[in-house]
């Protein structure tokens, strides 16, 4: 059984005891989190697809820990201008686990 989520602009597979990497939110640890726009279901083979979200199904989640995701580098530079100029990014996401599919 797994579920296709729509959160935060980005898709998700959640099977249950799975571990995902979300957009920040301002959760403590072991809260749970219920994420409700199910775009897809698939249970003992049955497809059900939503229009434009499945009725009635979500998936809950438990916040295990924040994390930071790898450091991306950035660097612009302009040739024989002798100007460079160098800035650095690292994105922060809470980490769940899939406790319970819903639907």
């Amino acid at each position: 059984m797994y579920a296709i989520v729509k959160d935060g602009g980005h898709q998700y597979r959640c099977e249950v005891g799975r571990k995902m990497f979300l957009e920040l939110r301002d959760l403590e640890e072991n809260a749970t989190l219920e994420l409700d726009e199910v775009l897809l279901l698939v249970k003992d083979d049955v497809v059900t697809v939503g229009r434009p979200t499945v009725e009635g199904a979500k998936v809950v989640c438990k916040v295990m820990t924040k994390v930071k995701g790898p450091k991306v580098v950035i660097r612009w530079f302009r040739r024989r201008k002798n100007s460079r100029k160098k800035n650095g990014h690292r994105q922060k996401y809470i980490m769940v686990e899939v406790t319970e599919i819903v639907g």
